[in-house]
């Protein structure tokens, strides 16, 4: 029986700031390279959106959270409040991606993160929500530089509450495992291989001057299709 493989430590100050420095696109561009996913895997769809698209880059480690919120409970007027997942949450390395998967009925009907929610989770260390569900209090994450990754906007928290937390999260096309390492801008979000991630700054850095290279062609009065070709003939090999 082979021994399990140890999972990569979590990344330094430095090089988590190294890849807040970077838009979602050269994070992308970067991944690929590596041939460790297919480049249509490892990001949430279009339907969760940034609604704050004006932030720097987030970057941060998922703690993971399922919750319900649409219909009320059984009996009673409303579920217990659990705060159980708030020592989960720090047990994580940070900074934190809370990533809220609402399994209801009618996802998105109501929301779990507010501007309360929202201060409370800044105090543990997270830096944005990312959920397939719905988000409220927009003017005052805005305020805090917060990130609000979601598929809607609610104006009720409803009857939301906690089911479990620490398991996968299926948010739109992408499942987020607790731990793993997120970046999001205003394109989207997607996750970040540890093991390759220290490397990607570096990788991005050398991409990025390709293609400046290849626009400043392009933008150039002396620009023809056999200039272009043998560029990108020349970067190539």
């Amino acid at each position: 029986m082979s021994e399990p493989v140890p999972s990569p430590p979590p990344l330094s100050r430095a090089q988590l700031q190294a890849l807040g420095q970077l838009d979602a696109c050269a994070v992308a561009n970067a991944i690929e390279t590596f041939q460790v996913r297919l480049r249509s895997e490892g990001f949430v769809n279009a339907s969760v959106r940034s609604l704050i698209p004006e932030l720097p880059p987030l970057v941060g480690y998922a703690a993971t959270v399922r919750i319900r919120g649409s219909a009320p409970p059984a009996g009673g007027a409303r579920f217990p409040d659990r705060s159980d997942w708030w020592d989960y949450v720090t047990a994580l390395p940070a900074p934190r991606v809370v990533v809220v998967e609402d399994i209801s009925e009618k996802p998105g009907l109501c929301s779990l993160v507010g501007e309360v929610h929202m201060h409370v989770l800044r105090a543990l260390e997270c830096v944005g929500v990312v959920t397939n569900g719905a988000v409220r209090d927009l003017p005052a994450a805005r305020a805090a530089g917060f990130h609000y990754f979601a598929g809607n906007i609610a104006l009720s928290h409803g009857y939301v509450h906690i089911i479990d937390f620490g398991q996968p999260a299926a948010i739109d096309g992408l499942t987020i495992a607790s731990g793993e390492l997120l970046h999001g801008d205003l394109h989207g979000v997607q996750s970040v291989p540890l093991a390759i991630a220290p490397q990607i700054p570096a990788v991005a850095a050398a991409l990025a001057a390709r293609e400046r290279e290849l626009i400043a062609l392009c933008r150039s009065p002396d620009f023809t299709l056999a200039k272009l070709r043998a560029l990108i003939a020349r970067q190539q090999s």
